[in-house]
C-alpha cells in the first residue's frame, strides 16, 4: 500500500500540521512516510501546502505530482486539488469553505463540513482533524490508533488540555465519511 496524498489551503488552517501528524501516525504505526511542506512568507492567510506519502515499502522520491488524494481546505486550492490529481483518484472538500461542485467526474468527492464540525466540538480551529479522521477513515493509510500518543508528543504540554478535542475532531471526521 502507498497513498500519496496533496494537502492545499491557507495559513492558519493547520495545513501544515496535518501534514506533520499523518506522517507522524505512519511512522508509529511501522510505516514508511515523507513529508514535503510549502507555505508563503505570510503568518496567516498566504498558502499553505503539504504532499505526504505513507507506504508499506521504502518510497523512491519525496515529491507528490500525481496524487491518490487531495484535500482542498479552501476555494482558493480547489483548482490546484483537481488539476494535479490522479485520475480515480479521491477529492476530500472542506465542505463549510468549498461551495461550489468538482469538475472532476472521474474522482470520488468527499465533502466533509471541517469548519462546522470543529465549531461545534468547541474550536474552528480544529478542522484540520476533522478532515484528518475523513482521511483516515477512506483512505485506510492510517489508522490513527497512536493518535493519543502522537499528540503528546507533538504540542507542548500546557497544550495538552485540547488532545480531547482534538481526538473528537478525529472521530467527527471519520462519521462524516459514509
Amino acid at each position: 500500500m502507498t497513498e500519496k496524498t496533496f494537502i492545499a489551503g491557507f495559513g492558519g488552517q493547520g495545513v501544515i500540521s496535518l501534514g506533520q501528524l499523518w506522517v507522524y501516525c505512519g511512522m508509529k504505526e511501522g510505516k514508511k512516510v515523507t513529508f514535503f511542506p510549502f507555505y508563503g512568507a505570510e503568518k496567516r492567510g498566504g498558502i499553505a501546502r503539504a504532499s505526504v506519502i505513507v507506504s508499506d515499502h521504502e518510497i523512491a522520491s519525496p515529491l507528490v505530482t500525481s496524487p491518490d488524494s487531495a484535500v482542498v481546505m479552501n476555494m482558493d486550492s480547489l483548482p490546484l486539488c483537481e488539476e494535479v490529481l490522479k485520475q480515480g483518484g479521491t477529492l476530500f472538500v472542506n465542505s463549510s469553505l468549498v461551495k461550489v461542485e468538482s469538475k472532476r467526474t472521474d474522482a470520488r468527492v468527499i465533502k466533509v463540513p471541517c469548519n462546522e464540525l470543529a465549531e461545534e466540538i468547541g474550536d474552528v480551529k480544529i478542522a484540520n482533524m476533522v478532515m484528518m479522521g475523513a482521511l483516515s477513515k477512506a483512505t485506510g493509510a492510517v489508522a490513527l490508533d497512536k493518535l493519543e500518543v502522537v499528540l503528546k508528543s507533538f504540542f507542548p504540554e500546557n497544550k495538552h488540555k485540547f488532545i480531547p478535542m482534538n481526538l473528537k475532531a478525529i472521530s467527527a471526521g471519520m462519521a462524516a465519511v459514509k
